[in-house]
């Protein structure tokens, strides 16, 4: 498939927590370089607020603010200064990567959940696909998919930047794609506030 600027994702920085999107990452990398301690504070906090809606499956956990926190001080590269409100002395040990799955063992345990069976179907099959027109389509319609996910899971909350980065490490590089350019679908988010405005209507 010839997609223009297809070494995109390979030529940046790799993410380092990928399921925040590298908006995010570029604000931790802002506030490790504001200059005093109660900038960086602020910050850090905004951050979290930002990376809860980003990643909402992480508040299931019983520990979530801890992860978060461990999650910010693991994107900061252990460098942001500030009076943190959790220890995230044991960050490290959730940074190590996962083993790979034995054979006969689903790849699916590998996606975040808020991709669902479509989702890991679609990927595992452009991992192998040839470069055609036929793989274009079904790229076209797994990013917008991808896309539909992420705004249900992230309560409205839609990044062309992360589902880029996640096409290309979930395909293993197989797929790349330019935000900036590719051809998202229209998604009208507008349908959940319409509910919600029937609902106070009811009352």
């Amino acid at each position: 498939m010839n997609i223009k600027g297809l070494d995109y994702n390979t030529q940046r920085d790799v993410l380092l927590m990928s399921e925040y999107g590298r908006e995010v990452q570029k604000m931790v990398d802002l506030a490790v370089s504001l200059p005093t301690k109660e900038e960086r504070q602020r910050a850090a906090e905004t951050i979290i607020r930002l990376m809860e809606n980003k990643n909402p499956q992480v508040l299931e956990n019983a520990d979530a603010k801890q992860t978060l926190w461990d999650h910010l001080y693991l994107m900061s590269r252990r460098e942001l200064d500030i009076d943190w409100p959790y220890d995230v002395s044991e960050a490290e040990k959730i940074h190590t990567k996962p083993q790979p799955l034995k054979a006969g063992k689903s790849d699916s345990q590998a996606y975040p959940r808020y991709y669902g069976k479509l989702i890991t179907e679609l990927l595992e099959r452009l991992k192998t696909m040839p470069a055609d027109e036929e793989r274009d389509e079904l790229v076209r319609l797994t990013a917008n998919q991808m896309k539909r996910d992420l705004m249900t899971w992230g309560h409205g909350s839609m990044d062309n930047e992360k589902v880029a980065d996640d096409l290309a490490r979930f395909t293993n590089g197989a797929i790349q794609i330019d935000p900036t350019t590719f051809h998202f679908d229209r998604i009208d988010g507008g349908q959940h506030g319409t509910e919600s405005k029937r609902g106070k209507r009811k009352r």
